[in-house]
């Protein structure tokens, strides 16, 4: 078994880990589950022991792992440490330890949301355990790095025959990649939707993608993001009352929002960093290699005059103004009438002058 691997990877093997630790990384909360999901079933009849990293103290978990169980003595005992951020950062030491001589009964899931590789730690496991990558795949371009929009799609090809009993064609689950983003848990569920129009085995093909797929909501979501980019804030804030009067959350959205202009920032810093490398890059060039695609007809025609009409200054900034915007969200603005105001400002923001 590799010592790290893609979520994708991990599933399609079926791979599990006899004993040890195994390391579970990303933002991608259900890839994480569904992994999780399958080292917990696999080699015991034994329900896991789940700890919180936020309080849980080593002692108590290297108990579990060195407990025998009662009922199943052949069986491996899984411990699940979850959040585990803070129990990593307080039993560095130990967990070091323990990944060279772990308990041969027994495995010890750690649950993070980041896994640095330079750490002593995280190269312990790799060399004596698994880490698991649980993420949306990646494609290096260069020292950046963008959405591998195709190893995504063969994928969810994979996942709709295996998961929903009916046949993903490609240019179906690209046009899926399109509209939603590569948000998988919401891909799964419009995959599952679109399942209960057809009997096992027909096809899910991209005219039924358009004609049933968000709706009126995602044909208006794309248009308002049309709409801010362009640097029509008018527009952008009269599509956003339309939404959020039809119930949508500012949180949701932002979502959405969030990952169509990180592809502005990224086009920005890739065009910023062939110019210090003195290589020639269009902007064409860099918006592609940032995850834009010429779908439909005129999208990266739309997403060139866009960049142009922000320009690096402010397309640069985006990263920066999306995290101010994500952490008001999820404190100071969380409320829906204070949320909606933090959207408007971002829009403000990118205004044409």
């Amino acid at each position: 078994m590799p010592e790290i691997m893609h979520v994708f990877d991990f599933m399609d093997s079926m791979a599990t880990v006899e004993h040890g630790v195994a390391v579970f990384w990303g933002d991608e909360l259900f890839l994480k589950r569904l992994a999780l999901s399958q080292v917990k079933r696999a080699g015991s009849e034994d329900p896991p022991t789940c700890f919180v990293g936020t309080s849980a103290v080593w002692r108590d978990v290297f108990d579990e792992l060195s407990t025998y169980s009662l009922f199943n003595s052949g069986g491996i005992r899984r411990v699940v440490v979850e959040d585990a951020e803070d129990f990593v950062s307080k039993n560095r030491s130990e967990l070091e330890a323990y990944v060279e001589k772990p308990q041969k009964t027994a495995v010890l899931i750690l649950d993070v949301l980041k896994w640095p590789s330079n750490t002593r730690l995280s190269k312990l496991v790799a060399q004596h355990g698994l880490t698991v990558d649980c993420r949306p795949p990646q494609l290096a371009q260069g020292k950046t790095k963008s959405l591998d929009t195709k190893k995504l799609c063969q994928w969810l090809v994979r996942w709709a025959q295996q998961q929903h009993q009916v046949v993903l064609e490609p240019e179906a689950a690209n046009s899926l990649v399109e509209m939603i983003g590569p948000e998988i848990g919401l891909l799964d569920q419009e995959i599952a939707k679109l399942s209960l129009y057809l009997e096992v085995g027909e096809k899910i093909t991209r005219e039924l993608v358009h004609d049933l797929v968000g709706g009126w909501q995602t044909k208006t979501t794309w248009e308002l993001l049309d709409a801010a980019a362009s640097g029509d804030a008018c527009e952008a804030l009269r599509q956003l009352d339309r939404l959020l009067q039809s119930g949508q959350h500012p949180n949701a959205l932002f979502g959405q929002i969030s990952w169509a202009l990180r592809r502005y920032a990224a086009a920005t810093r890739i065009f910023e960093q062939a110019e210090r490398e003195g290589r020639r890059v269009t902007l064409s060039d860099a918006l592609q290699q940032a995850g834009f695609r010429n779908w439909p007809q005129g999208t990266l025609q739309r997403a060139e005059k866009a960049l142009k009409q922000l320009r690096r200054e402010r397309a640069g900034k985006f990263y920066h103004w999306l995290l101010e915007v994500d952490l008001a969200l999820k404190g100071s603005h969380s409320t829906p009438s204070r949320s909606r105001f933090v959207l408007e400002q971002l829009f403000l923001r990118m205004a044409r002058a």
